[in-house]
């Protein structure tokens, strides 16, 4: 697909070689075959000008090096005659040879490509092949190869990380290299098994998070990490022993799962504790497929939290800096569009993955004015020139946004290398305070990532979807005297939460069913359904019929007795005159007799109760 840049457009060779100068324009006649002499610049144009086309044309095009031909099909074929440094070198992994022209050097020395590529202008403007040349090179220049996203059956199995240090004894630098094993994470099981263990874990009342920002507390954290399958992508183990000198790893799927729960809408805020809502309710019992799917197109519109802020390092970004700040759903959009290219089950790196969105011109901007974020100092650390086509700035946003939403939520697996190996400390070694820092953000091990079939469904790759079967090893077996007692493997955290709401643990293996014990549980928002469904699944020969009349025994006790909201008490002088008000056609639909004496009317029926009296005959002083 052809792409329109914004340079002006040349029609002509003549054009564009008029506003050369006559230094380079000399420079320039001197890697022509024929050798003209001319001094005055009209002379040098129309010596190389008819040189630019016809069997000259295509013999000086021949004479290109085969990346420069790349180049120039490029322009021929498909960006309308300019030139997008970016996205070639994302396309092709190299730069073509340009020569030296536009240095300052008087020894600057051009290339032959630079006889396709004219300015537009004087004084630094763009360039631009022109268009007759354009229409010529079309005859028998071939079209570039297409682009294609790099794929391959296996992730890395290794990565080579470079130590460097400094010899004080034989006073040089030196360079070690290391092989670090590669990590994998194939997410798609664990992500649904998760989904199930989190809501749990709400249902039981253990998460909590800021009623300001949002963000879950420390023991939230460790909450939420004990309930996880397969732990945390990093684990204290991974944490270097001097944490005084380098900065710590830190959680990521507990705190992703903490802020994708609130903005899924399948939970509430009560103070400062999360409540399911009636759609989490209904998520406990529903496939895990189409929550997550739900879950997913939730966080790609969310504004509950910008991604950028889980990069400690980059600072700013509550001051000026965060007015800079584009909208984050366009950040996210750009890096959905590169997921729906990647092929269900192939392997991606993350290199490979941005240079395509870059190639493609697929790219996004983090900050409109990077110059108010910094690393490690305000005055010299500040991201001017955080990277040109794609900044470190859009690398640690969509590290970010893969490793710790999309990973998490099963669409696609990942291999990671611990952060502290990473490879973006060498781009931190440009900014001031940048080699004190142990990485950029703990996203910075992502290597490589690989869509799931539950990743294809989420983005709408794919209609049917068909989850791979939960099991679970827990066995209980479930006895007439309704003891619970555990026959197969070790409850898991979330398990141990529900077993200790709901009943009474009597020894090592053995709880108790107990009426006072799950009514208590039943009033402080607990289901009893749900603990009952879950008995069912982990018992190994079903639930005995003395059990099955406990919970129902137990539900009917927590629906016998409702609370209707508050009410007004009413005294009245004497039991004929409370009579004649509840029975009257007037007050008797806003109000109740209680006792001899006394009405009972509801809050929200007072005004009409108030009204209603009047009309009888009497009145209720306020207060």
């Amino acid at each position: 697909m052809a792409r329109t840049s914004d340079i002006s457009l040349l029609t002509t060779v003549n054009e564009g070689l008029s506003f050369v100068t006559v230094d380079q324009l000399k420079k320039l006649l001197l890697l022509l075959p024929k050798s003209v002499k001319a001094t005055r610049k009209a002379d040098l144009v129309a010596a190389i000008s008819t040189q630019l086309t016809g069997k000259p044309l295509k013999k000086l095009w021949q004479g290109l090096t085969e990346i420069q031909q790349a180049v120039v099909a490029e322009a021929v074929h498909v960006t309308d005659g300019t030139y997008n440094a970016g996205s070639f070198i994302a396309k092709y992994g190299q730069k073509p040879n340009w020569g030296t022209y536009g240095s300052y050097s008087y020894r600057s020395e051009p290339s032959a490509l630079q006889f396709f590529f004219l300015p537009t202008g004087t004084y630094g403007a763009g360039l631009h092949m022109p268009i007759d040349m354009q229409t010529e090179l079309q005859a028998y220049v071939p079209e570039p190869k297409p682009l294609a996203l790099n794929t391959s059956e296996n992730p890395p199995s290794s990565f080579k990380v470079v130590d460097k240090y400094y010899d004080y004894k034989n006073n040089r630098p030196v360079s070690q290299e290391r092989d670090v094993d590669v990590r994998l994470c194939e997410t798609e099981r664990l992500a649904q098994q998760d989904l199930q263990a989190v809501l749990r874990l709400v249902n039981l009342g253990k998460v909590s998070v800021s009623d300001k920002t949002l963000m879950p507390t420390k023991a939230t954290l460790k909450a939420m990490a004990s309930v996880i399958q397969g732990e945390d992508y990093y684990t204290e183990a991974d944490e270097e022993p001097d944490l005084d000198y380098l900065d710590p790893i830190g959680t990521i799927k507990p705190l992703a799962w903490t802020m994708l729960l609130q903005a899924s809408g399948l939970t509430t805020l009560e103070g400062k504790k999360l409540k399911l809502s009636k759609t989490g309710q209904k998520a406990l019992a529903a496939s895990s497929e189409k929550t997550l799917k739900t879950i997913w197109k939730k966080w790609i519109k969310t504004t509950i939290l910008d991604e950028l802020r889980r990069v400690d390092n980059i600072k700013g970004q509550t001051g000026k800096g965060k007015r800079g700040l584009t909208a984050v759903a366009g950040r996210r959009s750009v890096i959905v569009q590169g997921l729906m290219n990647c092929p269900v089950g192939k392997w991606v790196t993350y290199d490979d993955l941005k240079d395509y969105l870059v190639a493609s011109d697929q790219t996004f901007e983090v900050s409109r004015y990077p110059e108010h974020l910094y690393i490690s100092d305000s005055n010299y650390g500040r991201l001017y020139d955080a990277g040109g086509y794609w900044s470190i700035l859009e690398t640690a946003y969509m590290r970010c946004f893969l490793f710790e939403y999309v990973a998490t939520l099963g669409l696609i697996d990942v291999a990671y290398v611990n952060p502290y190996d990473a490879p973006s400390q060498t781009d931190l070694d440009h900014f001031w305070g940048g080699d004190d820092l142990s990485f950029l953000s703990r996203y910075d091990g992502l290597l490589a990532l690989r869509l799931t079939p539950l990743g294809a469904f989420c983005l709408g790759l794919t209609t049917d979807y068909t989850a791979p079967e939960l099991t679970t090893d827990t066995t209980l077996r479930i006895l007439p005297n309704l003891d619970i007692v555990l026959t197969g493997q070790p409850l898991q955290a979330t398990e141990l939460m529900m077993m200790d709401t709901f009943t009474q643990q009597t020894s090592d293996a053995v709880w108790k069913l107990e009426r006072e014990t799950a009514l208590k549980a039943a009033a402080e928002g607990h289901s009893l359904t749900e603990f009952q469904a879950f008995l069912t699944e982990a018992s190994a020969d079903g639930l005995p019929h003395t059990v099955q009349q406990f919970f129902e025994d137990c539900v009917e006790r927590t629906t016998s007795v409702q609370d209707r909201g508050l009410a007004r008490l009413i005294e009245c002088k004497d039991k004929t005159l409370a009579a004649l008000i509840a029975n009257d056609s007037r007050t008797k639909k806003f109000c109740y007799l209680a006792g001899d004496c006394h009405l009972v009317v509801p809050t929200e029926k007072e005004t009409r109760f108030r009204t209603a009296l009047r009309k009888v005959g009497y009145t209720l002083p306020l207060g």
